[in-house]
């Protein structure tokens, strides 16, 4: 039946339900139901001969999330608002789809969530990535253009040390229900994502509450997240909100927040992490926080990082440490940063980084630092009970903050060209044991080319 005639028909019973209840007397209506129906509206794109060059599926979530479906590449996919993967579905995602998000800001946000206990399978490869974006990216957008829709946020049943072991996930509305993770399996499996480029993201939902490009909230250790891309960030590159997850091979750049961030005692691994930071706007390299309410509450943060390369380009600082996290960073490379390692020491009794990096739940060792803090070993890595002051105590050289170095890593658009050699190799099962110091090994195309605008748009200086 075509649309034409759908409508009249349409019309013509709404007229003459109306003439019924007109005849029965003064009645109410009955009040209908909410429909919470996903609404998938299909739309084409031709040439001027008229043959389609693309085909186009905006989705609109009214309540009942996406349901167990596969975006597939012969389309675009456009989420128009906040799409749910709900609780028991499946979104799978092929190799070299395309994910677009209409723009807008509060509650005309788009981004893509996946609730507890809904998966996500978005398994790109190098040479068919998947790519999230913005609906106006036709593949001319600048690299620094940010903001432009939300981001992807992972939402799981791992546990978090904050009170009462459920939150609600930044960047999202409190009243949304969806938006709530965390729990009691620390080995809970939200699905996997690999080779995923996400891009221009991180739109404002109001009062300065922006979304980050990969948020990872409560997610467990049984989900796999390798090569991912975060580019052009209006928040944070990658932001962990406790749980236990593992993740290898992210490179993020051109951020205006931080690059990578975590919170409420994320246990993790990580390794191979690359950040190219965006002078101009970009903040640390690593913001880690331990706890928020209380900050003293276990389990407490102690992520480990290896190999990483962590490119200021003249940005703020490397790491800052605070609110009681711990965490470790071993054989990476920190490279032109305005100020070094910033671990909170707080003038008053209770537990602090400070405390974590005494009790050896807080390392930097066997790293290289060049042009950080003007190359002065003694500005390194030191405490200080405010958090933009780094004139606090000198921690360089203890059990804690050993091996490093202050050396020429002779970075060449992030590839080491002098000796780099690894010291002190991990015994941690997640953590591939590799020679070389920092995210890519020397003489060697890096794990990024090809896949990532970091790449195709020479972003590496």
């Amino acid at each position: 039946m075509s649309k034409s005639k759908l409508s009249l028909l349409t019309c013509t019973m709404m007229f003459i339900g109306g003439a019924m209840l007109s005849s029965c007397g003064g009645d109410e209506t009955p009040s209908q139901p909410e429909d919470k129906t996903t609404v998938y509206e299909e739309s084409t794109v031709k040439d001027g001969d008229g043959n389609v060059i693309e085909t186009i599926s905006t989705i609109t979530d009214r309540g009942e999330g996406v349901g167990t479906i596969t975006f597939t590449k012969d389309k675009t996919w456009v989420l128009n608002g906040l799409v749910f993967v709900n609780s028991g579905q499946t979104l799978t995602v092929e190799p070299g789809t395309l994910i677009k998000g209409k723009s807008g800001q509060g509650d005309n946000a788009s981004a893509l969530i996946v609730s507890r206990g809904g998966k996500i399978m978005a398994e790109g490869t190098a040479a068919e990535p998947i790519v999230m974006t913005s609906e106006t990216d036709g593949g001319q957008i600048p690299a620094t253009a940010r903001g432009l829709w939300g981001g992807l946020i992972v939402l799981g049943n791992a546990s978090l040390n904050s009170s009462p072991g459920e939150s609600a996930i930044e960047g999202i509305p409190t009243s949304e229900t969806r938006g709530l993770y965390g729990g009691d399996n620390d080995a809970d499996n939200s699905g996997s994502l690999a080779y995923l480029s996400i891009r221009h993201g991180g739109t404002d939902i109001g009062a300065g509450n922006e979304i980050n490009g990969l948020t990872l909230g409560g997610v467990g250790s049984g989900t796999s997240v390798h090569h991912i891309e975060i580019v052009a960030n209006n928040d944070d590159g990658i932001e962990f909100f406790g749980g236990t997850v593992n993740v290898s091979n992210l490179c993020i750049s051109y951020c205006a927040d931080d690059n990578v961030d975590y919170d409420e005692g994320w246990r993790g691994r990580a390794q191979f992490v690359f950040v190219n930071q965006d002078p101009a706007s970009g903040d640390r390299g690593g913001e880690h926080d331990g706890g928020t309410d209380p900050e003293d509450a276990q389990p407490y943060a102690t992520p480990m990082f290896y190999n990483c390369t962590y490119i200021g380009n003249g940005g703020k600082r490397a790491l800052t440490f605070r609110d009681n996290a711990g965490g470790e960073y071993h054989n990476s490379i920190f490279y032109n940063w305005d100020k070094g390692v910033d671990i909170e020491d707080l003038p008053v009794d209770g537990e602090d980084s400070k405390k974590r990096f005494d009790a050896g739940q807080l390392k930097i060792v066997n790293n290289i630092f060049y042009m950080v803090a003007g190359d002065d070993a003694d500005k390194l890595i030191v405490s200080t009970s405010e958090d933009t002051d780094l004139n606090g105590v000198n921690l360089n050289g203890s059990a804690n903050s050993s091996g490093n170095t202050v050396a020429d890593p002779g970075l060449d658009k992030g590839i080491p060209t002098n000796d780099v050699t690894a010291t002190g190799l991990s015994g941690d099962a997640f953590i591939q044991n590799v020679a070389y110091k920092g995210a890519f090994e020397p003489g060697k195309d890096t794990w990024i080319k090809g896949w990532t605008k970091t790449d195709q748009d020479g972003l590496i200086k």
